[in-house]
């Protein structure tokens, strides 16, 4: 799976034809799915679709930004799609969690299955870098006893 493969090259580094943003985690996860040919939709307004233009030139809030991406996944009818399921259990590898830390209803992070052990699936994510890590976050310093995941299986074919 190429999304996997590229979220394995990449996860402690940046590709040179993406611009690397400080909070970086949805710029890799979309990186990842384009890698796994996800097709770019919605250029040149930044409020609609998923795409990026050049290095450093333009991109769509849902390109970079997890609570845009979240929406974006849960309500596109064409191009890249995804179903929301109700249980990591159900995820496959390539599909992506999305973290609400606080438990507010605003996503904060997104990452992207990698593993899949025992029936527990394993995340690779940019901001704080890491490979093949625990989907459940417990021992990250954002978690919070609020938090909450949600689960994405992306369609197999676009």
């Amino acid at each position: 799976m190429a999304a996997v493969a590229y979220a394995n090259r990449w996860w402690d580094s940046f590709n040179p034809e993406f611009p690397v943003f400080q909070d970086d985690c949805t710029n890799f996860i979309s990186q990842c799915l384009y890698a796994g040919g996800a097709p770019m939709r919605g250029a040149p307004n930044r409020g609609q679709g998923w795409w990026m233009l050049g290095l450093n030139e333009r991109w769509s809030f849902s390109w970079s930004v997890a609570h845009s991406l979240r929406w974006y996944l849960e309500t596109s009818t064409r191009g890249l799609q995804a179903t929301r399921v109700n249980s990591a259990e159900e995820l496959q590898l390539g599909d992506v969690i999305f973290y609400d830390f606080a438990g507010d209803g605003r996503i904060d992070h997104s990452t992207i299955v990698t593993r899949i052990e025992n029936g527990i699936p394993y995340v690779n994510a940019h901001t704080s870098n890491s490979i093949n890590r625990e989907y459940t976050y417990l021992d990250s310093t954002a978690y919070t006893p609020q938090m909450r995941y949600y689960f994405y299986h992306i369609a197999d074919e676009f």
